[in-house]
């Protein structure tokens, strides 16, 4: 018979079950990925606002995935890092920093996605519309857009995580190494009904909504393409929307597999491993596939490099 601790304020996570052989490993594989993401996207979002020439829509409005991907990763990443080397009896977290957690992880997530929509619509402007692109996209418009792709996470994940914190809990083990809101709401001994319904359609309204948007997007921006002969378009539009596309489908590949993965619970161990994954990937290829294929960011780099070469012959 289950014993039940009911509305506990302190909470023990599961934690990853690995080998001891696997440990360090793992442990230094998840300490340097975070080290990368921590270096690669400040130093991408420094260089934007220091360099006066990367005071573009698109790189600004790139920024937006640099400081998700910052957050996401340092919510998880410092404390999973140390529960490794703590005894399973030791991983404990008050249930406010649960709920913290669990905002925070869902917001990486959902920002993940409307960050992409918006910037699908900067390229959209600036390959069908480039005569009006500077009236559209303006100071104001950027921060509009940047104030959408937040505030509607933050609603979304709001309410989530609203319906999940009326209930009263009667566990306090966290099946996770981590905490989201699945795994707090599953500690409640009331009727989830409601959680599993507004989590269903929270998942299929946003997924539904980012993919029709990129869809909607790159359908126009082909049919101009194709339509026009003017050379530097058609490159220009590839490479841009290239290296966007590549980034959306990461994302989006890494949320629909750990979504599989709920539904075979034999296969728990991976499902923890690939929401881990989730943060650490999309955070690491994003400075590399958007940044450094950017020319501004290349000129800037070998305009460096070269200085740097100048001043030992001085």
């Amino acid at each position: 018979m289950e014993n039940y601790t009911y509305n506990s304020p302190t909470l023990q996570l599961e934690g990853l079950n690995v080998s001891n052989d696997s440990i360090y490993p793992l442990f230094f594989f998840f300490f340097f990925s975070y080290l990368f993401i921590m270096v690669a996207n400040l130093g991408i979002a420094l260089l934007i606002f220091k360099d006066k020439s990367l005071h573009q829509p698109m790189y600004l409005l790139f920024c937006n995935l640099t400081f998700n991907d910052i957050i996401g990763n340092t919510n998880l990443l410092p404390r999973l890092l140390i529960d490794m080397l703590r005894p399973s009896s030791e991983r404990l977290i008050s249930y406010y920093e649960c709920v913290i957690q669990a905002f925070t992880t869902h917001m990486f997530g959902t920002t993940s996605h409307t960050v992409l929509m918006i910037m699908a619509f900067d390229r959209y402007v600036a390959i069908c519309n480039p005569l009006q692109y500077a009236t559209i996209m303006t100071d104001k418009m950027v921060i509009k857009l940047t104030v959408y792709a937040w505030g509607v996470a933050i609603v979304w994940v709001g309410v989530l995580l609203g319906l999940t914190v009326r209930l009263n809990t009667c566990r306090t083990l966290i099946l996770n190494p981590y905490c989201d809101n699945p795994s707090l709401f599953k500690l409640s001994c009331e009727s989830v009904f409601i959680n599993n319904v507004y989590g269903f359609l929270f998942t299929v309204v946003l997924l539904t909504t980012s993919i029709s948007s990129l869809v909607l997007t790159y359908t126009k921006i082909t049919v101009v393409c194709l339509t026009s002969k003017n050379k530097s378009l058609n490159s220009k539009a590839l490479k841009t929307c290239s290296t966007h596309l590549v980034m959306y489908l990461i994302v989006v590949f890494n949320g629909v597999s750990v979504i599989i993965l709920h539904r075979f619970p034999q296969y728990t161990d991976f499902r923890k491993l690939c929401t881990i994954l989730f943060h650490i990937i999309p955070g690491s290829l994003n400075p590399i596939i958007y940044g450094l294929q950017s020319k501004e960011v290349q000129k800037f780099f070998s305009k460096l490099f070269e200085s740097k070469k100048i001043l030992p012959s001085l």
